[in-house]
Parts: C-alpha cells; sequence; structure tokens
C-alpha cells in the first residue's frame, strides 16, 4: 500500500532497534543493557533499575537513506504514534471549523493551514518527550549511552560509536525487543531514492483533512488483519472525506522529472492497463521488516522463523537459548504495539528479578486505528470468529447510529456504525467489538477492561449509558444481523 501525495511535505523512514541484557551473578558490569531506546526498552529499563538492578541502555538511530534520525523514545515517540495522532488532530481541527460554521461561529475566510507552524509544534514536544526520558533514565540512575549495539557472544555486547568506536559490556542474561526497518519497498526501482514510509490511511487521512490532494494506491485490501466490514466504513468514510484510492494496482516504478515532481507509474490489475501521474510525494507502507540480522543473533543460536524473520518466543518471552528473552515487536507472533512492549517489558523485569511470575496476557489487546473516522476495536473480528467458532456458533449485534455532534453540523453519518461479536449460545460471551465514530480510542479502552472480566452481552443491557455520547449506543444493541433488520437507531 502506498500513499501519493500532491504537496512540499517530506516524510521520514522508520528505523529502532533494541536489546536488553541482565545479570543477577553479580561479575557482570551491567545486570541490564538495553540496546535501543524504544518505548519498551526504556519501560523495562526503568522498572529493572527500580528493582535494584544496575542498567545502561545504548540508542542510535541509523540515519535512513535521506538522512533523517531522530532522538531517545523510538518510532512511537517520533515517527510514530505521538506525531501521526498530533497531525491527526490537526485535521480533526479543520473539520471543527467547518462545523462551527453550523454551530453560529463567524469565521473569515478563506481559512487555510500552514504546515511549517503545526510541524515546529509537533516537532517541539517530540523533542521535550526526547529530553524527558533523558531526565527519567538519569533519575533512576539507568545509564544512557549513545550507541549502536549488537552481540558479540551470548555474553558480550558491543557498543559502536557514531565514530566508530567500540567499547563491550559483559553480561549474563539477554532481553532483545522490537527493531524494525521499513521493508524493501516491494523492489520497485526509484522507490528507495524517492519514496518515504509510513502508515497509509492515517497519514493519507490527515493530508487530506489539512488541505492536500492525497490518492491512496491499494494492491489488494485495506487494513489487512482487521474486520474487513469495518475496514471498508474506513475507506468509503475516507473517499467521501475527499481522499482517492486506487483498487488493485501494483507499483512498477517512481521516477523524479526534470521539474523535481515524481512520476508514478504502475498496473491496474482488474484492467491490465499501464497507468502514470505525477505527485510532490511518495509515501510507501509496506510492512516492517525486523533488525533481527543487525543484533548478530546468528552468534548464538536464537531460533526465528524463517518467513517473517521475528524472534521464536515462549510465553514468558524466553527463545531458544536459556538466557537470551525477547518481546515487543520482533517477536513472533506479537501485537506491534506500544503499549504491549511497554507492559510486556515491565512484567519480564519484575519476573527476572524475582518480583513476580506474571505472563503477559496478549488476548483482547485493543487498539484504535486513527484515521479521519476513527476505528478502535477489541477481541476478534468477524471473520476470526466464523472461523474459530463456525457461522451457526455466533450471534452479531449491530447498529448504524448518528452522533449528536454531527446533526447541527449536518454531517453523514452513514459510516458511523458499532458491531459486537458474542458467542451464540449460553451467557453469549463477547469475542469482538469494533466501533467507527468520533474518539473511538476512548471508547474503546473503556469497554476493553470489560473483556479481563469475561463480559457478556447480558452485562452490556445491564449497563446503564451516559445520554447524550456516543459509546452508549453500544448498550443498547438488540438488533441482530441474523434477523435482517434495519439497524439504524431511529431514537432513545
Amino acid at each position: 500500500m502506498a500513499a501519493l501525495c500532491r504537496g512540499r511535505h517530506r516524510w521520514k523512514k522508520i528505523n529502532s532497534l533494541h536489546i536488553f541484557t541482565r545479570s543477577l551473578t553479580g561479575k557482570y558490569e551491567y545486570d541490564l543493557v538495553v540496546i535501543g531506546g524504544g518505548s519498551g526498552g526504556l519501560a523495562c529499563s526503568k522498572e529493572a533499575a527500580q528493582l535494584g538492578q544496575k542498567v545502561a541502555v545504548l540508542d542510535y538511530v541509523e540515519p535512513s537513506v535521506k538522512g533523517t534520525k531522530w532522538g531517545l523514545g523510538g518510532t512511537c515517540v517520533n515517527v510514530g504514534c505521538i506525531p501521526k495522532k498530533l497531525m491527526h488532530q490537526a485535521a480533526l481541527l479543520g473539520t471543527a471549523v467547518k462545523d462551527a460554521k453550523k454551530y453560529g461561529w463567524q469565521i473569515s475566510e478563506p481559512v487555510s493551514h500552514d504546515w511549517a507552524t503545526m510541524a515546529e509544534g509537533v516537532q517541539n514536544h517530540v523533542r521535550s518527550l526526547n529530553w524527558g526520558h533523558r531526565v527519567q533514565l538519569q533519575d533512576k540512575k539507568v545509564k544512557y549511552l549513545n550507541m549502536k549495539g549488537s552481540l558479540v557472544d551470548e555474553h558480550t555486547v558491543k557498543g559502536l560509536t557514531k565514530y566508530h568506536r567500540e567499547n563491550c559490556s559483559l553480561l549474563d542474561m539477554l532481553y532483545i525487543i522490537d527493531g524494525f526497518s521499513a521493508l524493501p519497498l516491494l523492489q520497485v526501482p526509484g522507490a528507495m531514492e524517492h519514496g518515504i514510509t509510513n502508515v497509509a490511511l492515517e497519514c493519507a487521512g490527515f493530508l487530506t483533512g489539512i488541505g492536500l490532494d492525497t490518492t491512496v494506491m491499494v494492491r489488494s485490501i485495506a487494513l489487512r488483519g482487521f474486520d474487513q466490514q469495518m475496514a471498508g466504513l474506513v475507506t468509503d468514510y475516507m473517499e467521501a472525506y475527499g481522499t482517492k484510492f486506487a483498487w488493485k494496482c501494483v507499483p512498477r516504478s517512481v521516477d523524479k522529472l526534470s521539474s523535481g515532481a515524481l512520476q508514478v507509474t504502475w498496473m491496474d490489475t482488474q484492467t491490465g492497463k499501464e497507468q502514470k501521474d505525477t505527485y510532490d510525494s511518495v509515501l510507501w507502507a509496506v510492512g516492517r521488516a525486523p533488525e533481527t540480522k543487525a543484533l548478530g543473533l546468528d552468534k548464538v543460536g536464537v531460533q526465528l522463523n524463517n518467513e517473517t524473520g521475528k524472534i521464536v518466543v515462549g510465553a514468558d518471552e524466553s527463545t531458544s537459548v536459556p538466557n537470551i528473552y525477547a518481546f515487543g515487536d520482533i517477536s513472533e507472533g506479537r501485537p506491534e504495539l506500544t503499549p504491549t512492549a511497554i507492559k510486556a517489558g515491565k512484567l519480564l523485569a519484575r519476573r527476572l528479578a524475582g518480583q513476580s511470575a506474571e505472563l503477559m496476557n496478549y488476548d483482547n489487546v485493543p487498539t484504535t486505528v486513527f484515521t479521519p473516522l476513527e476505528y478502535g476495536c477489541v477481541g476478534l473480528s468477524e471473520e476470526e470468529a466464523e472461523r474459530r467458532h463456525g457461522t451457526d456458533a455466533i450471534e452479531v449485534y449491530h447498529a448504524f447510529y448518528k452522533p449528536l455532534e454531527f446533526t447541527v453540523a449536518e454531517r453523514d453519518a452513514s459510516q458511523c456504525y458499532i458491531k459486537v461479536v458474542c458467542e451464540r449460545r449460553g451467557d453469549q460471551k463477547i469475542l469482538g467489538l469494533h466501533f467507527t465514530g468520533p474518539n473511538a480510542g476512548e471508547v474503546t479502552q473503556g469497554f476493553a477492561m470489560s473483556f479481563q472480566c469475561g463480559a457478556t452481552y447480558s452485562h452490556l443491557l445491564q449497563t446503564v449509558g451516559i445520554h447524550p455520547t456516543c459509546a452508549e449506543e453500544l448498550i443498547k444493541l438488540n438488533i441482530t444481523k441474523r434477523s435482517g433488520l434495519d439497524a439504524t437507531v431511529t431514537g432513545c
């Protein structure tokens, strides 16, 4: 998937790496050495330090092809969750300005967006987070080293400075978490030289929202791995919102013209015809590859999944080598989400310090896609529930609703939708919950806790709603897909 943008702005390549080491014997320099200062690694290192371990963090960002690099905090802080959400907010404010007129606000025309002002504000906040992480490490007596780390053997980590000076630290146990870079961009000629990388639908959404002409090229489906009915609602809303989509298309090449514009050539697999168009920026969103080769894992025999390149781990984050553990994005079968890495890192630090036996629970992890119409979910998609339980063994309660905020503003709410997937028999345990609408993350976070308590459909019905909110529509669900009845909410 790629997002193609007509505008003057450039994006940054994601590239992060983390390794963790620890000793309980006292004969090594550090109890825990962290290579890479992302959210999970920082959480693990600070937790270990608070439990009395001697800890060091090695963090070095290898500049991208375009020379991009960033500070302490990893992908999420620097080029992921944080700046993305802030720019999403910028786009939402643009929509709010349009709505405001219907609510009586007198706003002078024309209203325009200034990228430089937004970028400066976002970057200032990111830099404050970079600095805050350094201060936190210092306060918790974690040693911070600006070095690129790799394994010499299972008991030695090598740190390399940007001047190629080496330092080695001995360790007893090793912990590895995420460490990813963009995939090799489909081997498309010109992709590396002229492209940038990030998340397609979210970026395309806020680029459209701040007034840029944006096209999303989709090779197969949107939001792979998510409930596909919900994915369709998200992209339908985006198209109505102004984002263009080129479906079932495969990029062939990217060429820079004398004018400075980028000419993209692609094949429309539905018609078999080759097409071309020009853009100012090309953003690739084709997935990420684990940076396991850079860690020296082959020297110690850590087992990898040959297809994904990720590290094979057990329930306790253990790898095939007794003194090496892995958690976060780089672990096979784990959600690639910042909060899971943070929680897994803290729990691992506590277990290895003998303070707890609690394992990370990777079931029912909630998440939200911050597209113009936000999509939040927790639990199974409808497709996955059918696959695991069978179509006749699940019941799907659903509703199309209109947020009160949309009414006076006369906004289309056709894609505002709620779906709760339950077991059909017994107490009707909830298997999955899906929500598109305003503040989807805030809504989903609260309902996610109920999954930890074994929530059932009857629990929803017993809950008193907060009126008037979008979230209350969840506890009013009473129409099943099986019934074939109109699921449009018409009143209280």
